[in-house]
């Protein structure tokens, strides 16, 4: 059927986990954010930060986790498929850090295009630290301007969401996408 995919994109703490989880109860197919597994793991085998540690390993993780994501996403059934981060963001975490990466991961971002990119700006009221997320909001803010700059990179036309209840969000995604 090959659905639409949809990225649901911003930087730490902007809220789309949560517009993540509306679009789960109202039945829509959608991809969770794997860098918490990631991050998870790598403490059960004994390393605490693997972002901070190891940047290039974690990244080669989630480029392989958000690989699979998008093809998964190409079997599904139903028309659209939601997904909380896309391929792009890990070079814009890259970036951001100032690591180098291997070409593989370019290619593969332009290898495997999403068809419509929603962003969420940094947003101060919302904004939390927790223990997979060590960023601040300053940092939250840097990150988010690497992001742009990396899905434009791509050739990718953002939508910006507007701040608002996660209901109004929610909608205003499902209004775009004539979802409704």
């Amino acid at each position: 059927m090959n659905p639409k995919k949809v990225v649901i994109a911003g930087g730490p703490g902007s809220g789309k986990t949560t517009i993540i989880n509306a679009l789960k109860k109202r039945d829509f197919i959608c991809y969770d954010e794997i860098s918490r597994q990631i991050t998870l793991q790598a403490r059960k085998d004994g390393v605490e930060q693997m972002f901070l540690t190891e940047p290039l390993l974690f990244s080669e993780k989630l480029l392989e986790g958000r690989t699979q994501q998008f093809l998964n996403a190409e079997k599904e059934t139903k028309s659209t498929v939601f997904l909380d981060r896309g391929l792009p963001d890990v070079i814009a975490y890259m970036d951001y850090i100032g690591d180098t990466y291997p070409d593989h991961f370019v290619k593969t971002c332009e290898a495997h295009k999403y068809d419509v990119i929603f962003v969420l700006a940094p947003w101060q009221e919302i904004f939390t630290s927790d223990s997979e997320r060590y960023e601040n909001f300053e940092e939250a803010i840097e990150i988010h301007k690497h992001l742009l700059t990396t899905y434009q990179r791509f050739g990718y036309q953002l939508i910006d969401v507007p701040f608002g209840s996660v209901k109004t969000r929610t909608d205003f995604v499902l209004e775009f996408l004539n979802l409704q």
